[in-house]
């Protein structure tokens, strides 16, 4: 959530993002009059306490005297202490716990890189790689490219799971295996560092990230535990540092972690089709960072370069687009999605996304770190898809394919297939 302290001392600001979401200024207007409350009422908490350790003080100076009466006085004006600060405890409680509940709903302070936008379709292009290639034949799609191929199996996985599951089969399960490998390697060679993180995490972790909303459309809970399973290995990855303070020296931390993901995927768009692009079960590899506040647009910009890297390697023609304010979720300060051509579609699909949370996320989960003044400060935190197999795996298929149903395998992951191409059996 945002820091009170800005609500506090720049409500102008914080009223300007409001209006920059597309969101009312009346909620920062209830955050400073609950905030002003809950100070007074703490105020008169600490002044109780105070007088409960001065009676208390003279009380025993009283009775070293031997001045009995007047002790004897002090201590039934003690005794209706305890309840008025229990009491002003309770109200000043129960103020602070209004204040941040509408605090939480304010979304993280926008970028000025941002686009001004009411949703995606004002999301604006930045940057375009690689040409869509021109097919002298009638294409395929994933799904009928590869259950001819004999490499997937979605009836088989109907029978056992359901819609949005899928059994990867013989080179296509290669290909995948080959896809993550090839990624680990990546990231390695540019010094972050490799991490498997836990499929379950508690559920509080998950709504202090993203709240309620996600929980109960995205996420699958784990019946009678606090437990749910990851859609993605971001929060277990923030949630590893919780309650760290960091020496400056010890930043940035970038780490990179491949896991299985898990999505429900209720809502617009749901699983409503055969295929692997959009799934409940999916492999992913994300990219991460812990880093000072001054230092994370310049970290944005290495992660974006990351994304890049690897998308020209698999020779994927890409766009990346800079989301606007009204697509943009509110834990972000700027995002960017980057899109592979689908020529069976022809259009661009999302397959990574980018997001600079600044200090957003890090200050519900405590994470800080001390500067040079030894003050203790909240990190900033930086995500980034470096890969997803299921929805690669759809470009590679759709983009690489020949007339005769075979599939070109991209250069750069010959040494982990050990094979060029996948073709029809005899």
């Amino acid at each position: 959530m945002l820091d009170i302290n800005l609500v506090r001392e720049n409500p102008e600001l914080v009223k300007k993002n409001q209006l920059k979401a597309d969101r009312k200024t009346i909620e920062v207007d209830e955050i400073l009059k609950l905030d002003k409350k809950w100070r007074e009422k703490k105020l008169e908490t600490d002044k109780l306490r105070s007088k409960r350790n001065q009676i208390s003080e003279e009380i025993n100076k009283l009775k070293k005297s031997g001045d009995d009466k007047k002790a004897k006085i002090l201590i039934l004006e003690a005794k209706n202490l305890p309840n008025l600060i229990k009491k002003t405890e309770l109200e000043s409680d129960n103020l602070q716990n209004k204040r941040d509940t509408i605090l939480k709903s304010l979304p993280n302070i926008i970028s000025k890189q941002t686009p001004i936008g009411k949703d995606s379709t004002e999301n604006v292009e930045i940057k375009k790689w690689g040409k869509p290639r021109k097919f002298s034949f009638s294409i395929k799609n994933h799904v009928e490219l590869s259950e001819k191929l004999n490499i997937i199996g979605f009836e088989e996985s109907a029978k056992v799971s359901g819609n949005g599951f899928y059994y990867l089969k013989n080179e296509l399960a290669i290909l995948n295996q080959a896809l993550i490998r090839f990624t680990i390697d990546f990231m390695r060679k540019k010094k972050y560092e490799y991490i498997e993180p836990p499929l379950m995490i508690k559920k509080d972790i998950l709504t202090t990230s993203e709240g309620m909303e996600s929980l109960a459309n995205s996420i699958y809970e784990i019946k009678d535990t606090d437990l749910a399973l990851i859609g993605t290995a971001e929060h277990a990855l923030m949630a590893m540092h919780k309650d760290s303070l960091f020496k400056k020296e010890e930043l940035p931390k970038k780490y990179f972690s491949y896991s299985m993901c898990f999505r429900k995927e209720i809502g617009s768009h749901g699983i409503n089709e055969k295929g692997l692009w959009r799934t409940h079960q999916f492999n992913k590899i994300e990219q991460f960072i812990f880093c000072k506040p001054e230092e994370s647009e310049k970290y944005y910009s290495e992660l974006m370069k990351n994304s890049v890297e690897i998308l020209k390697a698999l020779k994927l023609p890409f766009r990346i687009i800079e989301l606007c304010t009204g697509d943009l979720a509110k834990w972000k300060y700027r995002s960017a999605d980057f899109e592979v051509w689908r020529p069976t579609t022809k259009s661009y699909g999302e397959v990574m996304s980018l997001s600079n949370i600044t200090d957003y996320q890090a200050r519900d989960h405590n994470i800080r770190f001390l500067n040079e003044e030894n003050k203790r400060i909240v990190i900033h935190t930086l995500n980034n898809t470096a890969l997803a197999t299921s929805r690669i795996l759809v470009c590679i298929l759709e983009n690489n394919q020949n007339k005769d149903g075979s599939i070109n395998i991209p250069t750069v992951l010959h040494k982990y297939t050990g094979f060029k191409k996948i073709s029809l059996k005899n």
